[in-house]
């Protein structure tokens, strides 16, 4: 996840394709068996294009950070490291890593970052400088969308009204046989989204079905949740 130039508190992530998985309920072998490319919004600093790539799936990854060069993405990631090298000291209920250590976790991290940087600097054309709510990419262009620490996240960044376009935009980029999986569906300190049932309401008038899937936390059985979201076409649904 990264940031516009106007907000630097947003963190730079360097998440690599297991964590991805973890996070999404997803495995790799139905990443593999996607019928078309798959979105990453926001992608950050992260391995997943890279390490998908090797099972046969295409990511396109999606941030506003892609408009500066890779070595200083993936510098401001190094800083993102650092935050959260700290906060998993302070807070280790918020953070994914159950049963491993923070070292460990951390050079994952380590690991997604490089790939990151080796990739973007091979293959420019799979990171797209964007920033949500407006994605430049056809109707359904994507079989899976992805959307991982950015739109719940930051609510100061995205309010209601930008939440529901964002969401809203994600489904239209995304096949009318995918989805779109979001989460995850609290802010920075844990704070579950207050109007979230106002928020599915209103995609619902859109013709747009959500469903909070819950699923068991590797390593410890927690509940984990992820927005999905559906829809049978693409056709009207400006916010």
């Amino acid at each position: 996840m990264a940031a516009p130039a106007d907000t630097p508190d947003v963190l730079v992530t360097s998440r690599p394709l297991d964590e991805y998985c973890a996070l999404f309920d997803l495995t790799r072998a139905r990443l593999a068996a996607l019928p078309g490319p798959l979105l990453d919004c926001p992608g950050g600093a992260a391995g997943l294009a890279a390490e998908a790539r090797a099972l046969g799936c295409r990511v396109i990854a999606v941030d506003p950070a892609y408009a500066l060069p890779p070595p200083v993405v993936a510098a401001h990631a190094l800083a993102a490291r650092t935050s959260m090298a700290a906060d998993l000291a302070a807070r280790p209920s918020l953070h994914p890593p159950p049963g491993r250590r923070p070292d460990s976790y951390l050079r994952s991290w380590d690991r997604a970052r490089r790939l990151f940087t080796a990739d973007s600097a091979a293959h420019p054309q799979r990171y797209v400088a964007a920033l949500l709510p407006r994605l430049p990419f056809a109707d359904g262009a994507f079989a899976l969308t992805l959307s991982g620490y950015l739109i719940f996240a930051y609510p100061e960044l995205f309010g209601p009204e930008r939440q529901l376009a964002a969401l809203v935009e994600l489904v239209r980029v995304t096949s009318p046989a995918g989805e779109v999986r979001v989460q995850p569906l609290h802010d920075g300190y844990g704070r579950r989204c207050g109007h979230l049932d106002a928020l599915r309401y209103a995609l619902g008038e859109r013709r747009i079905a959500t469903e909070v899937h819950r699923f068991p936390r590797p390593g410890d059985g927690r509940t984990r949740s992820v927005l999905v979201l559906r829809a049978a076409d693409h056709r009207s649904r400006s916010v």
